[in-house]
């Protein structure tokens, strides 16, 4: 018959357990869906190749987006007269940017690397949302400091870029 300390023991073991799984895989959920929210701009801007690339001069802003006149810098595309991109406060009116439409529109996102830094903001901050969960949950200190450090890095470069 076992004792109460080696059942009590087991116990523990199985909630420790538990608690590992349960936060391993709500971290690897969050930085899943940062990488999702992500890669919907970041395809775009990374992997440029065939892609029609140019430049929009903003000329008004509305609620959730800024549009202007297109000047493509790729030979062959059939280019759109305006494009759209998505207000932010790194699009101000008057302002030229360089820009890579996405297929078949006239959306685009901003190219470059403070297209690239912005478009992973989602990532940065699952990154520092998962340092909560790895500090709180696995108890990994040293884990959730590099999470935390690389969130606030990439959305540190992001602000500065943009």
């Amino acid at each position: 018959m076992p004792s109460a300390a080696v059942s009590a023991q087991g116990t523990a073991v199985a909630l420790r357990f538990g608690r590992v799984t349960v936060m391993g895989a709500v971290t690897a959920l969050i930085l899943i869906a940062g990488v999702w929210a992500s890669w919907g701009s970041a395809q775009y801007v990374m992997l440029t190749k065939g892609r029609e690339r140019g430049t929009v001069e903003v000329t008004d802003c509305g609620e959730r987006s800024c549009s202007g006149p297109y000047t493509s810098l790729s030979p062959g595309h059939a280019e759109p007269a305006r494009v759209t991109v998505e207000d932010t406060v790194a699009v101000r009116t008057g302002r030229t940017y360089t820009v890579v439409v996405k297929p078949g529109g006239a959306d685009a996102v901003r190219s470059g690397p403070a297209g690239v830094l912005y478009a992973w903001v989602p990532l940065g901050g699952a990154l520092l949302l998962a340092s909560v969960v790895v500090a709180g949950g696995l108890r990994r200190t040293r884990a959730a400091w590099l999470l935390a450090g690389g969130g606030f890095a990439l959305l540190t470069a992001a602000f500065v870029a943009v």
